[in-house]
């Protein structure tokens, strides 16, 4: 499980929608205590490659939130990005991209600009994808 204030997924919905036709993305630290994943910090990245079905984030800016995940004595936990036009769930692009089975992949659909989802992911082996249950809390 893993676990996301209600501000930080506003703050994410805001910045993906501001990016808007592009796919917004960013990482995500925080803590894990008994298989639990807390997110204590969202970082608005920018997408280096531009593209509405497609990003990069740029060697400089994930140096940045390292270093200040670092300074807060917190982990890195994983990413998030947006899907302008499309579910919320990996592209093929997407599993091919996501590597490490430990952290957790955050995709927010944008495909109904009111009501926008946001779900987790466990990517294993560039093919097996999970869901992992995503509380928003107050």
């Amino acid at each position: 499980m893993i676990t996301l204030k209600k501000s930080d997924y506003e703050k994410i919905v805001a910045h993906a929608r501001s990016c808007l036709p592009e796919e917004a993305c960013g990482l995500i630290g925080g803590t894990e205590t008994n298989g639990v994943k807390t997110i204590e910090a969202v970082y608005l990245l920018e997408n280096s490659d531009h593209s509405s079905e497609h990003f990069s984030i740029s060697p400089q800016e994930q140096l940045s939130a390292i270093k200040d995940m670092r300074q807060k004595g917190i982990q890195p936990l994983g990413n998030w990005h947006s899907h302008p036009e499309t579910p919320s769930r990996p592209s093929e692009e997407d599993k091919r991209l996501f590597f490490d089975s430990k952290a957790r992949y955050l995709i927010l659909s944008l495909m109904d600009r009111e009501n926008p989802v946001l779900n987790a992911f466990i990517v294993e082996h560039h093919t097996d994808v999970s869901k992992d249950e995503l509380r928003i809390v107050d």
